[in-house]
């Protein structure tokens, strides 16, 4: 069988294989890649989930874009390998369930893609030979995923670039206490600075002999290990067949484009909703038609979710039809009505992530943290507009209460217990680079070996 091809957003450079999207990261017309087609799942095939661990799931999900690429024991053995921790499913009230997806190394969902990555990075560059330098802007969880999944992997360099005032101590300990092939580097300005010289540097002609890949959600690797989780929880607690409504906190889009992935592989979606903080560009492009990102971005309690211009939303306009650039100019008008059908978005702003948080305590003795919080407000917000009825509804929790110990203390008058991997961490020492928000220092520094400060 011949393997599943890639296509960029931007469309104007050929399609490639799953090995070749992975290891490019972003395309090289600066598009992002998506699937020329998506391979499906019978519904026969996707109600047999609801007996098979995690594991298997995404073993079975995942191998529909790996045939042909990564042999089938292969794949089993890193499914086997990346997800040995739970995804609890917990009822917050009849018909609606809360799924923890704060389990892993890092307690962040972004550790569900990142060590699946970390894997396939590896049998890559196995096959290929060479040597590759990720590189990673991060809004809060991302840095530390893609640090501890990274590290110590065999011909791969990381360097995290992160915004200094924008990330919570723990956040920060858990990717600045690495070292090794790990390095990470404080940039003096917002999570968009960060991407933004990240972008810059794949397109740069002067790094062109530096084999640059990204682990952020611009990479493919990212969306397609973030499908799985959807199908799982639908198989649980859905009837076959059954559309469920997903509520995801959104920043960059990179946790709802994984919905719309399995969406299109064939799980029964009635409604991804996709919430955002301050940052609300997405919001009013959905009710407006206009898009127009937000630069600066805003400074949010939900701090890994501070993107003023989303870089998936050019997959998300694809999807629909439609032609964003990596600038965000869109060239040709995505199906807006479809998209309204198919999504709501609200924006969240702090004092209401509060107000939240508390009142969900209080109701439920459920304890939440600012990104939870922002999902299940934006499912009221929904539910106000349109009754939920039968229909199952799961919100997204993304991380640990602990890693927001201030914030959460601050509303409920407790710090949340603290997960044994982080306490860990935050005891060891901390190095890191810091510089300003200026690509031309960043690149000398790629130029010359990212050495330490």
């Amino acid at each position: 069988m011949s393997p599943l091809l890639f296509r960029s957003t931007n469309g104007q450079t050929p399609a490639v294989n799953l090995r070749e999207a992975f290891l490019a990261g972003q395309a090289p017309d600066r598009g992002l890649y998506l699937p020329e087609q998506y391979p499906r799942l019978t519904p026969a095939e996707i109600a047999q989930f609801a007996e098979l661990p995690y594991r298997e799931v995404a073993f079975r999900v995942l191998r529909k874009f790996t045939e042909g690429v990564i042999p089938d024991d292969a794949l089993a053995t890193m499914c086997n390998t990346a997800y040995d921790f739970g995804v609890p499913l917990e009822v917050i009230q009849r018909g609606v369930y809360l799924m923890r997806l704060d389990q892993g190394p890092t307690a962040s969902f972004k550790d569900f893609a990142s060590q699946m990555m970390a894997q396939m990075f590896g049998r890559f560059l196995q096959e290929v030979g060479g040597q590759v330098t990720i590189l990673t802007a991060t809004s809060g969880d991302t840095g530390a995923a893609v640090a501890h999944a990274f590290h110590e992997v065999p011909g791969v360099r990381v360097i995290v670039l992160f915004p200094i005032a924008e990330v919570s101590e723990s956040q920060r300990k858990l990717m600045t206490t690495l070292q090794q092939n790990v390095r990470t580097v404080a940039i003096d300005g917002k999570f968009d600075d960060c991407q933004a010289m990240v972008k810059r540097a794949f397109t740069d002609p002067t790094l062109t002999h530096i084999h640059l890949s990204s682990a952020n959600s611009i990479n493919i690797g990212r969306l397609l290990p973030q499908s799985v989780y959807y199908f799982y929880a639908a198989s649980r607690l859905a009837q076959s067949g059954e559309p469920v409504v997903f509520s995801i906190p959104s920043g960059n889009f990179g946790d709802m484009m994984g919905a719309v992935v399995a969406r299109e592989m064939g799980l029964p979606v009635r409604k991804i909703i996709a919430s955002v903080n301050d940052n609300d560009s997405f919001p009013r492009y959905l009710a407006s038609g206009v898009y127009e990102k937000i630069s600066p971005s805003r400074n949010s309690v939900s701090n890994a979710m501070n993107v003023g211009h989303p870089s998936n939303l050019a997959r998300l306009v694809a999807v629909y039809g439609g032609q964003m650039d990596e600038t965000g100019k869109i060239h040709q008008q995505p199906d807006l009505a479809a998209m309204r059908r198919d999504l709501f978005s609200s924006s969240i702003t702090d004092a209401r992530t509060r107000a939240s948080l508390k009142e969900f305590w209080h109701k439920y003795q459920i304890l939440l943290e600012p990104h939870g919080v922002v999902a299940w407000q934006g499912f009221l917000d929904w539910t106000a507009t349109e009754p939920l009825g039968n229909s199952p509804a799961v919100i997204i929790e993304t991380a640990n209460p602990a890693k927001f110990p201030e914030e959460v203390e601050k509303v409920v008058g407790w710090a949340p217990d603290v997960p044994a991997a982080m306490t860990a961490a935050i005891a060891l020492p901390e190095d890191y680079d810091r510089m300003g928000a200026d690509y031309e220092q960043f690149r000398a520094y790629l130029l010359a070996g990212h050495p330490s400060s």
